[in-house]
């Protein structure tokens, strides 16, 4: 149809005008169809660029529709998110006022605490050095003691050599007087102490000072052995009954005749042996010390009391 209308066109062209202006027209019409052609071309190319962009565009817009679809859920998660951060944020604040209610707590207690532990520290340092002083004296005491025990075995010993030595010399005794009739003499031992008991009959006639023959004897024996022991203290105690002197002259009465008697057996023994007269006293009881008060004859008796010298072991105790 197109055809026909330019060709109606041309016609009318060629019997209106001259050639000139037909080939005018002609030139028009070739240049307006050329331009035609290209414009219809553009129009094609419009139009695919157009299908395109079209296709772009709902491309686009189904991308568009996902994206909102998307950032509608991103938003919601995004509130949700959102409600849930304020929640912890809430929570955290509350956590924190705790954290700092704990803390000024834990503060306060960590303090006192603090002050409970500086003053058991305080204590206990004080209780150490009562504890350190303590520990001084317990063992100065505890030396003491040590020593008060060594002096106490010292001196448990130096009475066992004592004891023994004064044993010995209770049997030395007994031999030196084995001779004599047992009827006259008696060795006892008694605290530590020898008593010899010698009757006065086996040393003196009735009423003399004066020492028989018999009586001799058995007191040099005697000496004899004691002049060995250099650590012995001797007594020599003269006894009478209570029988009273008639006579005016020396001795005078029992006190007298008691006391000359000892000194009648103390000089027998140091003449006659190298007794210590350091060593060595005489006394007398006179009739106030009976063995037997029914028996004036057990009475009537010369006690030669033979005692350790303590002075060692009293040096031992007052050094204690």
């Amino acid at each position: 149809m197109k055809f026909y209308f330019s060709l109606i066109i041309v016609l009318l062209i060629y019997s209106c005008v001259p050639s000139k202006k037909y080939t005018e027209v002609v030139n028009r019409e070739q240049k307006c169809l050329e331009e035609l052609e290209k414009h219809k071309n553009s129009a094609i190319t419009s139009e695919q660029l157009f299908k395109e962009e079209e296709a772009k565009r709902k491309k686009y817009e189904e991308g568009f529709l996902a994206l909102s679809k998307d950032t509608f859920e991103i938003n919601e998660k995004y509130r949700q998110l959102q409600t849930q951060y304020d929640r912890v944020v809430l929570y955290n604040i509350q956590i924190e006022k705790t954290l700092d209610t704990d803390k000024e707590t834990r503060r306060k207690q960590t303090g006192k605490l603090q002050n409970d532990l500086d003053s058991k520290n305080i204590e206990l340092q004080r209780k150490e050095d009562v504890l350190k002083n303590l520990e001084k004296e317990l063992k100065v005491k505890q030396n003491t003691l040590n020593d008060k025990e060594r002096k106490i075995i010292e001196l448990e010993e130096a009475l066992k050599k004592k004891e023994d030595g004064v044993k010995m010399l209770k049997n030395k005794i007994a031999q030196a007087l084995k001779g004599q009739d047992q009827k006259n003499f008696s060795i006892i031992e008694k605290k530590g102490k020898i008593y010899v008991s010698l009757d006065a009959k086996l040393l003196f006639l009735s009423g003399k000072i004066e020492v028989e023959e018999a009586g001799k004897k058995a007191l040099i024996d005697l000496a004899k052995i004691l002049e060995k022991e250099k650590d012995m203290e001797i007594i020599v105690e003269g006894h009478t009954d209570t029988d009273k002197l008639a006579g005016i002259n020396h001795p005078k009465n029992n006190w007298e005749l008691s006391v000359m008697r000892a000194s009648s057996v103390v000089e027998i023994m140091l003449q006659n042996s190298k007794l210590n007269p350091t060593k060595v006293m005489a006394s007398g009881r006179s009739e106030f010390h009976p063995l037997d008060p029914k028996d004036k004859n057990k009475n009537r008796r010369i006690e030669i009391i033979i005692a350790p010298n303590l002075s060692a072991l009293y040096q031992l105790i007052e050094n204690k």
